[in-house]
Formats: structure tokens, C-alpha cells, sequence
């Protein structure tokens, strides 16, 4: 069964800064506490990073994803889907990053997600609050230092 889940959040930056944090691949382990190790595995014609793979601990165990990143809706939004995971069968979502004025921007976060094993829901409920707080959160404190 897939879960989603969508949160917004407005961020103390405009929307090019948040696009800049959010594509910096590469720089998550500095900023989301839960990534332990990115590897750009493809890039684009443009240099942008296409196939990131990605090592992050959850709930006391280590996991292993890769994600394609589609950049057709550029500086607007960025979405990816899960093109290979180790406990996961979809972790797809988006970036949406609406200037609310000149400095702020709306930040919204979409993700659905199924894994290879079912969960407690309360156990569901607890990665679905680690994932939002990185990917909301985390970011806002990134982009606004």
C-alpha cells in the first residue's frame, strides 16, 4: 500500500536559493541528518545530476536508494522517482518552490512511498515525521543560514 504525504512550509529565501540547496546533491550529508552518503551516478547533458544514489540511516538500520530526478519543470519544481531501493518499492515526489515575495518562498513537499515490508502504522507515522522534518525543516535551516 502506498502512503503519501504532503507538507508546506514558508522559507526566509526566494526560490532560487532553495532550488540551488535543494539540487546541491552532493551537500546533504551536511545539512540532512538522516543522509550518511550521496553518489551522483549520471548527469545530464547540462551537468545537472540525474541518478543520485543515496545511504541514509532509518530507525536504527542503514538504506540504500537511488533516485531519477526530472528537471522539465525547472526553477519551479523538482521531481524524482525511485529508480531502485533495498527496503523500498516507490519513494517518488516532488519540490514545488513558490515566491511568496521578493524574500520568501512557499516551499511545498510531496512524497508517496511503499515499502518491500508492511509497518505498524505508528512506526509508518514516525518515518513519515523524520522524512517531512529533513525534508522541510533541515532545508529551511540550510537555505536560510
Amino acid at each position: 500500500m502506498t502512503d503519501q504525504a504532503t507538507e508546506e512550509m514558508e522559507v526566509g529565501a526566494p526560490p532560487e536559493r532553495c532550488w540551488e540547496v535543494v539540487v546541491d546533491f552532493e551537500r546533504y550529508p551536511e545539512w540532512a541528518t538522516r543522509i550518511k552518503q550521496v553518489i551522483v551516478e549520471d548527469s545530464d547533458e547540462n551537468g545537472r545530476p540525474v541518478r543520485v544514489t543515496y545511504r541514509a540511516g532509518a530507525m536504527g538500520r542503514s538504506t540504500q536508494y537511488t533516485l531519477r530526478y526530472d528537471y522539465s519543470d525547472e526553477p519551479r519544481q523538482l521531481s524524482w522517482v525511485l529508480e531502485k531501493g533495498d527496503v523500498m518499492r516507490k519513494l517518488d515526489g516532488s519540490y514545488v518552490f513558490d515566491a511568496v515575495d521578493g524574500d520568501r518562498t512557499s516551499v511545498t513537499y510531496h512524497l508517496e512511498a511503499e515499502l518491500v515490508l508492511p509497518l505498524p502504522g505508528f512506526i509508518k507515522g514516525r518515518a513519515r515525521s523524520f522524512i517531512l522534518h529533513t525534508a522541510l525543516r533541515e532545508l529551511k535551516a540550510r537555505v536560510e543560514t
